[in-house]
Formats: structure tokens, sequence, C-alpha cells
């Protein structure tokens, strides 16, 4: 029995190399290769998925995004927003909130189902919403940091559901 732990030792490690590699690989197949790894090295999940785990990895990290968007939105609202800001801020809640109801659980399904196109199109329209909404502002956005950094994530997330395809 004594003998089997160094070869179970051996074979973790090896394991967790290969996902590593696997993390690695996938990354440099993205358009942001330093987010997509530091996102996906920072959850335990990866070490054990395949790239359709790594996927569904950067979807919840969508959706963590879109609801930590719309917390600062709901704050902003409750504060004293600047003259013409509660309209841009309001579109901007109606397109987070349409990242949460229609694209995440969208993006998760069909990865689930194993037919990754729509989860390409629930991807590329969560970017598309960030846009929209940082361009709603006449002037300077309290949103551009996390518009920013939703397009980022959306746009690596696409990437990895594209080799899926």
């Amino acid at each position: 029995m004594t003998n089997l732990k160094p070869i179970a030792l051996i074979l973790c490690t090896l394991f967790i190399a290969t996902n590593a590699n696997l993390i690695e690989e996938t990354c440099m197949q993205t358009p942001n290769h330093g987010l997509c790894v530091q996102y996906l090295q920072a959850d335990p999940h990866s070490s054990d998925s395949d790239v359709t785990g790594l996927a569904l990895i950067m979807v919840n990290v969508i959706k963590t995004k879109a609801n930590n968007a719309l917390v600062k939105i709901h704050q902003l609202l409750q504060g004293s927003p600047e003259p013409g800001q509660k309209e841009a801020l309001n579109s901007c809640g109606d397109r987070y909130n349409a990242i949460l109801v229609a694209d995440v659980p969208q993006a998760i399904a069909s990865l689930q189902k194993g037919d990754p196109k729509f989860a390409v199109d629930g991807a590329n329209d969560a970017a598309i919403e960030a846009n929209s909404c940082e361009n709603s502002f006449s002037g300077k956005s309290p949103l551009t940091n996390d518009n920013n950094s939703m397009h980022g994530v959306a746009a690596v997330t696409a990437a990895i559901v594209k080799l899926l395809l």
C-alpha cells in the first residue's frame, strides 16, 4: 500500500501539469492571454476541466461581472447621479440584466448540450451590451471600468467557445 503513494503523487502531478498546459494552450488562442489565465487559474475547477469546462468557468465570470455592475448601477442610482446620467444608468441596468437573464443562461445551456454556437452568440452579445452601456453616456461614464472588463472577459469567453466549434 505504501508503494502506491509515490505513484499516485506522480499521476496527480502529471494531471495538474497537463491541465496547466490546457489552460495555457487555450488562453494562447484568445485575444487577451493574461486575462484568460488570470480568471481560469483563479477557479479551482479549472484544474480538472476540459475546454468546455473552461468555457463554462468564463461564462460564470461574465455572470459575476454582470451582477457586480448591476450592484454598482443601483448604488449610483440611489445616490445623486450627475444630470443626464439617470437615463444612461437605467439603460445600462437593462443591458446588464439582459446579460444575466438571456446571454448567460443561453451560453450555459448550449455548452451543456454540446452545441457551442449559441454560447458564442451569448458571449458576443455580452460584449455588445457592455459597449452599448458605455456609449449611452454623453461624456464620462462611471461604468467605464466595468464595461471594459465585461468586454474583455466576453471576448475571451467567445474565443474559448469558438475552439469547440
